[in-house]
């Protein structure tokens, strides 16, 4: 439609018609949103286990005025064209197709969860789709190519970058797609070292990201021999400024290839202790007792000394000092030790736990309680407290005791002791008549 035909069109009665009709049926369609979509969100909240079909439902649900607008509009439309010419109801199938393009646009934007990103493409697709409904892609493409800047032998339009932006967006993110679903699929083969999995779901993930990035250049048509020399200046300011973020990367490499730590290891690095969670690109993923995350770099465990609890197994063994009394049997002392710490679940039977008596200290028998356990992930400090805690049992139940220190106080000069609660001697008068 040229814009001569589009004015004349718009001069005529039947168009404000159809603009009246268009807009009575979106506040119509609103009202009746607003009592209908509580119903459809407590059904929605029925819906358990299929988060796929629930994130779909809920994003029909929230546009619900749009869906009420679009089947009145359909009605009116049907009724309009029984009883007068098709040409008067141009505006209302118009406003059909942009409205029913826009919810399936919307809807099906709802996939992606950033919902910043998801609008934003969801805008895209429709004005294209806008466009071409409305005819007017072609002009919007010259547009678009004439507003251009030039830099040397390279001419950088308008319709050039969005092109760019949009073709390499979704090169990346089919890339992105396809390498988390072939790290899922390589993570659930057991025959497979665990930190192989790690290593072969990485180098998938930045293979596909290196084909999606030399496809993206290749099918936008960019001279890579003209970025020679911007390239080569850009890759040493870039070398300097990530140096760190390379020496991680390589780190990580390292760590997986000769796999010193894996998933679910028990590490200790500096003050940290916990359990490893998941290994990144760039760093480690550490989940200490108390519930926080620490994201340590991959050269740290490269360069500092790691204490790994479970590199070659899981079994680590734990000490308990004590002592008891000089009255005390050493020989049976040592049994209930042993059959105290028997009487927790964590405590392994082998090895066995052993106690020796170590020292005859000032104020008691000292004595090393040793067992082990294989899950040091568990936490070492509950374990070592329900140990001490079955020893008190087991030690009051045979009339062990525990020796506490004494202390003796001598004074080097006499000390008057005073009673508050005495009365004072020479405050008291004797009774008439005596001491005469």
């Amino acid at each position: 439609m040229t814009w001569q035909t589009a004015k004349a069109y718009l001069a005529q009665p039947w168009t404000f018609y159809q603009i009246l009709i268009v807009a009575l049926c979106y506040a119509i369609g609103w009202l009746i949103s607003r009592k209908v979509e509580p119903w459809l969100e407590d059904r929605a909240r029925t819906i358990k286990g299929k988060p796929g079909l629930l994130r779909v439902i809920i994003a029909v649900m929230r546009r619900s005025h749009w869906v009420m607008f679009l089947i009145l509009l359909s009605a009116v439309r049907l009724v309009t064209l029984e009883l007068t010419w098709p040409s008067r109801t141009y505006l209302m199938a118009l406003a059909l197709a942009l409205g029913w393009a826009w919810l399936a646009i919307s809807v099906s934007s709802r996939i992606i969860h950033n919902r910043t990103v998801s609008r934003l493409i969801a805008l895209a697709v429709f004005s294209y789709v806008a466009l071409g409904i409305l005819e007017l892609r072609p002009e919007a493409t010259a547009l678009l190519e004439q507003t251009a800047i030039q830099l040397g032998d390279l001419r950088i339009s308008v319709l050039f970058v969005l092109r760019t932006v949009i073709i390499t967006a979704g090169f990346f993110w089919i890339a992105s797609l396809l390498g988390n679903f072939f790290d899922s699929r390589i993570g659930t083969v057991e025959d497979l070292s665990p930190s192989f999995r790690v290593l072969a779901g990485k180098v998938v993930k930045i293979s596909l990201i290196i084909v999606a990035g030399m496809l993206a250049l290749s099918s936008t048509g960019i001279d890579l021999t003209a970025l020679t020399v911007f390239s080569g200046a850009v890759g040493v300011g870039l070398g300097f400024g990530l140096q760190k973020v390379v020496s991680n990367f390589i780190s990580g490499v390292i760590i997986l290839m000769d796999r010193s730590i894996k998933p679910g290891d028990t590490i200790a690095l500096g003050e940290t202790f916990g359990w490893i969670r998941e290994l990144r690109a760039r760093f480690v993923s550490v989940i200490t007792r108390d519930g926080r995350e620490f994201l340590i770099p991959n050269e740290d465990f490269i360069t500092q000394q790691v204490v790994n609890w479970s590199f070659s197994d899981k079994l680590v063994r734990l000490d308990v000092d004590f002592g008891v009394s000089y009255d005390s049997d050493p020989h049976q002392v040592t049994k209930l030790a042993i059959s105290a710490a028997g009487t927790i679940d964590r405590v392994l039977n082998t090895p066995a736990p052993v106690c020796w008596m170590t020292e005859f200290g000032s104020s008691s028998l000292d004595f090393k309680l040793r067992f082990w356990i294989a899950d040091p992930q568990a936490g070492l400090t509950n374990v070592r407290g329900k140990v001490l805690l079955a020893m008190w049992d087991i030690f009051k139940e045979h009339g062990v005791s525990i020796p506490f220190p004494h202390r003796e106080i001598i004074m080097r000069t006499p000390v008057e002791v005073v009673h508050r609660d005495a009365p004072d001697a020479a405050a008291v008068k004797p009774p008439d008549g005596e001491g005469q």
